[in-house]
């Protein structure tokens, strides 16, 4: 019976396990070009003629269920064509089968994994998950509408759930020792699960989130090359391409990852928050992992209060003009930032985002104005405010009355009343003087307007005087 059994064990080259490190994708069917995959959704056809269940666990010797593991691992490196659900259904059956045996095996505290048995199931995994996505995928730009769309699911999730549960109770199971297994988790190994967030299909980036955030916990050898992988994804994002569907789940996976961060805060960490986290604040999509975003950054400022000014002046640089979703989502966002910083880094930034805030209270869409206006409701901010009431008052009284005169709704003229009470309550001289000095402007204004006026209309009676000689043909001038 034994000799049987081993005869059904796939036999595999050792050249071949050796060189996984450096290409993980390499399987047993990697050889035939038409078993190449080429999206994740299509998987070719992988005829594989005579697959047969292996035997049990629980019917075979302790001693030999590491082989029985590694045997079938190897059965499931075979890939199927799940776009035609009635091609090969005997054999994804018993793979589905065997994938869940495998997932059982490790879920129940097996022996320490073997380097073998380590090389393949890295090797089975990089073969079912690691794959290209198609390029309408790719180019689908991601909005914040793209919420109301339906998601897109992957038809191969039947197999690929079962690989990515296996591949996470792998990694976090006590059998598998980290400097072991590193050797075979290496940076391209990393590299291309992050790859993966390109996904269309939302439950995919919820496992990868999961096996991604265990990585990062249990190899602290790899923690560095993480935070710089997910960085470039950032900063591609950003600066090239705006199109990325898994950006709120890495910015979750940091979300985390920031409250174990020691302090003093390391420069690395200092530029990722400068270099990463502040610019993801310019996109138009930023509504899809706002959330994500304000967590991250509302940790660093926890652990460095300091860091407040460095996002602010980020901030008021990618300040949207006609967005006024992302207004309202920063002038939040400013407000818990200012509730953070202390009163020497409030005074390092305060005339600049003041006259950012004097534009958003003047803001003919209601709602900014009535985000900018409620910053008044903040006692914190007020106490600030009074205490450098000399530089920032006359700066916002133009505003108010600006808006007294002008703004179209009766709920911005009544919290503009309130505010303007608040502040004359506060220092009633130096708000009369204030307003005195914007009375004045305007009238000086006014003055320049009427009088540039008449110097036209000057210009146009003594033109209309001039008769018409000659052929008065236009002439364009180029420079």
């Amino acid at each position: 019976m034994w000799k049987q059994f081993l005869g059904k064990l796939p036999r595999k080259s050792p050249k071949s396990d050796q060189d996984l490190p450096r290409n993980p994708n390499l399987g047993p069917n990697a050889a035939n070009p038409a078993a190449k995959r080429a999206s994740a959704a299509v998987f070719p056809a992988s005829v594989i003629a005579g697959i047969e269940p292996l035997l049990a666990f629980k019917d075979v010797p302790n001693s030999e269920r590491m082989n029985l593991f590694i045997s079938k691992l190897s059965l499931c490196s075979v890939v199927f064509d799940f776009t035609d659900p009635a091609k090969n259904i005997q054999e994804k059956e018993l793979k589905r089968a065997t994938l869940l045996e495998l997932l059982e095996f490790v879920s129940e505290n097996p022996p320490k994994f073997s380097e073998p048995a380590i090389l393949a199931s890295c090797k089975m995994c990089s073969i079912n998950l690691f794959r290209v996505f198609p390029p309408n995928c790719r180019s689908r730009i991601t909005t914040e509408n793209d919420n109301e769309d339906e998601p897109i699911f992957d038809p191969a999730w039947p197999h690929l759930q079962l690989v990515y549960d296996f591949f996470l109770k792998f990694v976090t199971s006590s059998s598998l020792e980290a400097k072991v297994a590193k050797k075979y988790v290496n940076h391209a190994f990393i590299s291309r699960i992050v790859d993966l967030f390109e996904s269309d299909d939302p439950r995919e980036r919820d496992s990868l989130k999961a096996i991604l955030h265990r990585v990062y916990g249990k190899f602290m050898i790899h923690r560095p090359f993480i935070r710089k992988c997910v960085s470039n994804v950032f900063h591609r994002f950003v600066f090239e391409t705006e199109k990325h569907n898994g950006i709120a789940e890495l910015l979750e996976i940091f979300g985390s990852v920031i409250t174990g961060f020691a302090l003093p805060l390391k420069e690395e960490h200092k530029i990722f928050f400068s270099g990463a986290l502040i610019p993801l604040h310019k996109p138009k999509s930023l509504g899809v992992y706002f959330q994500q975003l304000s967590f991250c950054v509302t940790q660093f400022i926890e652990k460095e209060p300091k860091l407040g000014v460095v996002l602010i002046k980020g901030l008021l640089k990618c300040w949207p003009i006609t967005n006024s979703q992302k207004e309202l989502m920063l002038l939040g966002e400013v407000e818990e930032v200012l509730e953070a910083i202390n009163m020497t880094d409030f005074q390092k930034v305060m005339v600049p985002l003041f006259y950012r805030i004097r534009h958003c209270m003047n803001s003919y869409n209601f709602q900014v104005a009535e985000r900018a206006l409620f910053l008044w409701n903040n006692d914190q901010i007020v106490n600030r405010i009074a205490h450098n009431r000399e530089a920032i008052l006359p700066i916002v009284i133009p505003a108010l009355e600006l808006n007294a005169q002008n703004h179209w709704n009766h709920s911005i003229l009544n919290l503009t009343f309130n505010v303007k009470k608040m502040l004359a309550e506060m220092d009633e001289p130096l708000v009369s003087a204030c307003i005195s000095n914007y009375r004045e402007e305007q009238e000086r204004q006014d003055s320049e307007i009427e009088k540039r006026s008449e110097i036209w209309e000057r210009l146009e009676n003594a033109a209309n005087l001039q008769p018409l000689v000659g052929n008065t043909t236009a002439v364009l001038v180029t420079h």
